[in-house]
């Protein structure tokens, strides 16, 4: 299993960016996937999920109706749409697929 995550940067309160997933070593379109986050001195928290057809879509509350979770099966590749990004959006983000990490990507809220 491979995951490889992109699309991080620094970028202004108010602002978006869109986190890439790329997923190889399995039969991705069989797998639920998720996003977490990893704030500094903080514990790892699920940010959201999406089943494996797309039909199931969970968020954390801190990011319902700013996060947009989308999957193409036919690129196996998962999505995370961040928009009106804030300062507690800072963290270090992680694509997920049952007991497998990647290696993350920085995303860093800040004026």
């Amino acid at each position: 299993v491979q995951l490889v995550e992109s699309g991080g940067g620094l970028v202004q309160p108010g602002g978006s960016l869109r986190l890439s997933c790329a997923a190889s070593g399995f039969t991705f379109s069989s797998f639920a996937m998720s996003w977490y986050r990893q704030a500094p001195g903080k514990e790892r928290e699920l940010v959201a999920s999406i089943s494996s057809a797309g039909g199931n879509i969970k968020y954390a509350d801190s990011v319902k109706g700013r996060f947009t979770i989308s999957r193409d099966n036919a690129k196996n590749t998962v999505y995370l749409q961040m928009n009106s990004l804030k300062p507690g959006d800072t963290a270090m983000y992680y694509c997920r697929v049952s007991g497998s990490w990647g290696q993350g990507t920085q995303v860093t809220v800040s004026s």
